[in-house]
């Protein structure tokens, strides 16, 4: 008879792992915390499974109650809005550049984003480092 449980339980399909939804409709740009999310059964690639992958992100889109939460629709909480003056530098063997630019998207640390010079009016690929300012030839970006 044990032979036969055992058999059963090898046999039976895995239980289902969490995975986290929304706990209330929340639009973009949203910084969810603990209140903000809750499990559910089930299993999808590129969703949270636990708070801790999901708490302390922001919202790159809507997310609605009951919906799981995919990863990719989560960022860091941006530092940097759009059209926001912020410090442009050219970091790279020991020379150091230093001008003025104007964001032209919304950024987290350690994300690329588009800065026009506001000088030469060019527009470069940086990345914005923890203090807030845009590294366009970055080193030492998120120290």
């Amino acid at each position: 008879m044990r032979g036969l449980a055992l058999l059963a339980a090898l046999a039976a399909p895995p239980a289902a792992a969490d995975i986290m939804v929304a706990a209330r409709t929340m639009p973009a740009q949203t910084l969810l915390g603990p209140g903000d999310v809750t499990a559910a059964e089930g299993e999808m690639p590129g969703v949270a499974a636990t708070p801790g992958e999901v708490v302390g992100l922001e919202s790159r889109v809507a997310l609605y109650a009951g919906r799981p939460i995919r990863l990719a629709d989560l960022g860091p909480p941006a530092i940097v809005e759009r059209n926001q003056i912020l410090p442009l530098i050219y970091n790279a063997s020991g020379l150091r550049i230093e001008t003025e630019g104007r964001a032209l998207d919304r950024a987290g640390v350690g994300e690329s984003i588009r800065v026009m010079n506001t000088s030469s009016r060019n527009t470069v690929t940086a990345l914005i480092g923890a203090d807030g300012a845009a590294y366009v030839a970055a080193q030492e970006v998120l120290q």
